[in-house]
C-alpha cells in the first residue's frame, strides 16, 4: 500500500563545500516505479565519488543539480514492488543500488533499480556498503579481461572498492598484487593478495614480485598513472576509477555517472555490470567474499562519516545506519 505524502529523513547537500555542508533533511518518500523496488533502508554506503562531488572539485567535469541527494548502495527490507518486477516481494531482505542518476540511498527509504538477495553471511552493514564496490569491481575486471593465470595490480587495494576487487580477481583465478600502507599488508594477505607499498619505487617493487610481468592494472587511488603504465607496459592495460588525468595518459577512466560530459575528462559512462551482484551472492555463500567495513555511523552523523572518508585512511567501506 503506497503512503503518498509521507516524509522521511535523507542526506543531501545544497551547496559545494566541506563535510559540514552535508546534512539530514526531511523530504517526501520515494515510491517504486516500473521495474523498481523500494526498501526500508537498514544500512547504506558512503560514496567516495560523491564526497569529491560535494567538495566542488568536479563541478566542471560532472555537473550536478542542487540540492543533491546522496547514496548509491543500500540494504534493507522490501516494502514496495513496482510493476513488472518478479522474484521478489515485500518482506524480502535485499542489497542493491539506486539509479546512478537519482541516487538517494542514504535515507530511511530508497528505490533500487538493481538488487539481489542479501547473503545470510553478511551483516546489514556489510550488505549496505556492498553493491557499488561489487558493480565497480566487476565492471573494471571485465573490461581488463582479468581471468585465471593472469597477474593484476590493484592500486589502493585496502579501500572499499579495492578490497572487493582483490577478492573478485582472486575468485577468477588471478594472482593479485595490491598496494596499501604497510599497516594494511596483513589485511591484504588475508584477502589473498600479495601486498606492497605505493609511492616512489613502485615499478621496481612490482617487477620484483612479478618477474614475468603484470597483465592488467586497476587503479582505485589515482595520482600514479605514469608508474602504473610502466608496470603494465601499455596504457590500454590500465583502467582507473579515480584519476581525472586519465585521458592525457591514454588510460581509460571507468565510471557509471550518466551525467558526466561525454567529451570531458571523465569520458562517457561504461555499461553498469550488475551481473556482479549475483556473483557476489555466490561468493559470499562460499565464504569467499567479505565486505570490509571501516566504520559505521548513524545517519545523523553523516558529516563525520564524510570527514573520515576524506582522510583516505579508511580500510573498507564507511556505512550509515538508519
Amino acid at each position: 500500500m503506497f503512503r503518498y505524502g509521507r516524509r522521511m529523513r535523507a542526506v543531501q547537500f545544497i551547496e559545494y563545500g566541506p563535510a559540514g555542508v552535508v546534512h539530514v533533511a526531511e523530504v517526501p518518500e520515494p515510491h517504486a516505479g516500473p521495474g523498481e523496488i523500494r526498501i526500508a533502508v537498514r544500512a547504506s554506503g558512503i560514496s567516495a565519488g560523491e564526497i569529491t562531488l560535494r567538495s566542488g572539485r568536479l563541478r566542471d567535469v560532472v555537473p550536478i543539480a542542487l540540492p543533491y541527494r546522496t547514496g548509491f548502495d543500500a540494504a534493507g527490507v522490501v516494502d514496495e514492488v513496482g510493476d513488472g518486477v518478479t522474484g521478489v516481494r515485500a518482506g524480502d531482505e535485499v542489497f542493491g543500488a539506486a539509479s546512478p542518476a537519482r541516487r538517494g540511498a542514504n535515507a530511511d527509504f530508497t528505490v533500487l533499480t538493481a538488487w539481489a538477495a542479501k547473503p545470510a553471511e553478511w551483516s546489514w552493514e556489510e550488505a549496505g556498503g556492498a553493491a557499488g564496490a561489487v558493480e565497480t569491481a566487476t565492471r573494471v575486471l571485465d573490461r581488463l579481461g582479468v581471468g585465471a593465470g593472469q597477474t593484476v595490480l590493484i592500486q589502493g587495494a585496502a579501500g572499499g572498492t579495492g578490497s572487493v576487487a582483490v577478492q573478485f580477481a582472486v575468485a577468477r583465478g588471478a594472482t593479485v598484487i595490491g598496494t596499501a600502507s604497510e599497516h594494511n599488508h596483513d589485511f591484504l594477505r588475508s584477502l589473498g593478495a600479495v601486498p606492497t607499498t605505493y609511492g616512489p619505487g613502485l615499478v621496481e617493487r612490482v617487477r620484483a614480485l612479478a618477474p614475468a610481468g603484470v597483465d592488467a592494472v586497476f587503479d582505485c587511488a589515482g595520482g600514479a598513472l605514469p608508474d602504473l603504465i610502466a608496470v603494465a607496459g601499455d596504457p590500454a592495460r590500465v583502467v582507473t576509477i579515480a584519476d581525472f588525468t586519465a585521458k592525457a595518459h591514454g588510460v581509460h577512466m571507468s565510471h557509471g555517472a550518466p551525467d558526466a560530459e561525454p567529451g570531458g575528462a571523465a569520458g562517457a559512462a561504461d555499461p553498469m555490470a550488475w551481473h556482479g551482484l549475483t556473483t557476489a551472492v555466490t561468493l559470499a555463500g562460499e565464504g569467499r567474499l567479505r565486505v570490509p567495513v571501516a566504520a559505521v555511523f548513524p545517519i545523523g552523523e553523516v558529516a563525520a562519516a564524510h570527514e573520515l572518508s576524506e582522510t583516505r585512511h579508511a580500510r573498507g567501506k564507511i556505512v550509515l545506519t538508519t
